[in-house]
């Protein structure tokens, strides 16, 4: 079943030096790229968003977790760290 997309890839990999420098394959490269991140971020929403956040609390703490991975560059473990930290005190009360 998964032979031919093997195949295609090792064959692709002998050319793709030569490949790549053409626009039309950097155009679907981008193509193909930007769906994948649209399929990503759908699998995300469906049941992580829908069933994960169930307020505005909820939400305060994710959006606190994704400035402390993306803007702030912290390692994850901490990250992990803050938000169980975050939600400890959000729902003790």
């Amino acid at each position: 079943m998964f032979l031919p997309s093997f195949l295609l890839v090792i064959a692709t990999l002998l050319f793709w030096r030569i490949i790549r420098t053409k626009s039309g394959v950097q155009a679907v490269s981008r193509r193909i790229n930007a769906s994948v991140v649209g399929i990503l971020l759908a699998a995300l929403y469906d049941p992580v968003f829908t069933s994960g956040i169930r307020g505005p609390v909820d939400f305060a703490i994710a959006v606190t977790a994704f400035t402390m991975l993306v803007y702030f560059k912290l390692t994850p473990w901490i990250v992990v760290l803050v938000t169980t930290i975050l939600g400890a005190i959000a729902y003790a009360i």
